[in-house]
């Protein structure tokens, strides 16, 4: 179970890193698929610089506690992605629902899912 534990932690780590790699190198691209658009020069900086540090510092910390088995390094990405899903239930009471909503929520709250129990599996040792 610890290593099938690992191994789902370690994809969510890649998939972060893929999305902060699309900012980092297009974040106009990337921003596209997100609904966003730079305005400017200044625009393309903030999101390679935000984007880019959420996913990828993500990705640092899911990665690195897959490789070492420690639990408490997952408590980075927990935490970020527990905070995004929440904002996203925020929007939904605030700005009301499109169907394009659900599915990035569904996905944050899969990562989620994977790493708290990848947490508990880490800290139990089981």
């Amino acid at each position: 179970m610890r290593k099938a534990m690992r191994g789902g932690i370690a994809l969510v780590g890649l998939f972060n890193l893929a999305l902060g790699l699309g900012f980092l190198l297009d974040p106009a691209g990337f921003g596209a698929k997100f609904f966003l658009a730079p305005l400017g020069l200044q625009g393309l900086s903030t999101m390679r610089a935000d984007f880019g540090a959420l996913f990828i510092g993500n990705a640092a910390f899911a990665l690195l506690g897959a490789w070492r088995g420690r639990a408490d390094l997952l408590t980075i990405p927990i935490t970020l992605l527990g905070i995004a899903l929440a904002a996203r239930v925020v929007s939904l009471a605030l700005d009301g629902a499109s169907p394009d909503a659900f599915p990035p929520m569904l996905v944050e709250a899969v990562m989620l899912a994977i790493l708290i129990a990848g947490r508990r599996t880490l800290r139990t040792g089981s």
